[in-house]
């Protein structure tokens, strides 16, 4: 049994954690009997959309209770985790990765990862231990390039998107063209990549490709 990390945004595709893929990423975990603990930063989300018309809504939110709808309470700072005690991470998708987690969605190439995770996720491979992001997420990688892939290249997939993918090359990446299906295996650095909805059109198809993210991660253990 792995002790696995899964780190939200918040809760809600446009401002935080894409539900759907943070659920069917702790399914597949449960699945495999894998002990699980769901972090996220004590911090105020970037802004709050209302998923039913797309608008901005004048109120604040925090992206650990927010989290902490989908962990059904079980939710712990990012700042209170010990990097060191988890086998593998995971990082659902949704703005929240783009938004929160990073300014990947305001300034593309030139954006800065959240200090806090920035610090957690180097450090965490410190100890040569998987990673797996979904969707947005990579990008998240992809702008630590530099630290994470010791000088050579990471490989990564967000699905086809051209503007996204051309950033993450800006940014010294591999990218590598999937489907809703596949995964991207970077051996050498031991990190998984799907791209969910960034290309699905439903959630049985994003499904596969994160159930396969996760049987693929877990084997790297």
């Amino acid at each position: 049994m792995g002790k696995i990390a899964v780190i939200l945004s918040g809760c809600g595709v446009f401002d935080g954690s894409e539900i759907h893929e943070a659920v069917l990423t702790l399914l597949a975990l449960d699945q495999r009997n894998q002990e699980v603990h769901i972090l996220a930063p004590n911090i105020d989300q970037h802004h709050v959309i209302n998923h039913q018309n797309g608008e901005e809504m004048n109120e604040k939110r925090n992206v650990l209770i927010e989290s902490a709808r989908i962990a059904r309470g079980a939710v712990t700072s990012l700042s209170e985790s010990d990097p060191s005690q988890f086998d593998a991470i995971i990082l659902p998708g949704g703005f929240g990765a783009a938004k929160n987690l990073s300014n990947f969605a305001f300034i593309g190439s030139k954006a800065l990862v959240l200090e806090e995770l920035s610090n957690f996720l180097l450090e965490f491979k410190k100890y040569n231990r998987p990673i797996g992001a979904i969707c947005i997420s990579p990008v998240l990688l992809a702008l630590l390039n530099k630290e994470l892939g010791n000088n050579s290249k990471l490989s990564l997939t967000i699905g086809n998107d051209e503007d996204t993918s051309e950033a993450l090359k800006i940014l010294g990446c591999n990218h590598e063209s999937k489907s809703v299906h596949e995964i991207c295996v970077d051996t050498t650095h031991k990190i998984v990549t799907t791209p969910a909805y960034m290309v699905g059109q439903n959630i049985s198809d994003v499904h596969k490709g994160i159930d396969a993210l996760v049987e693929k991660v877990i084997s790297m253990i």
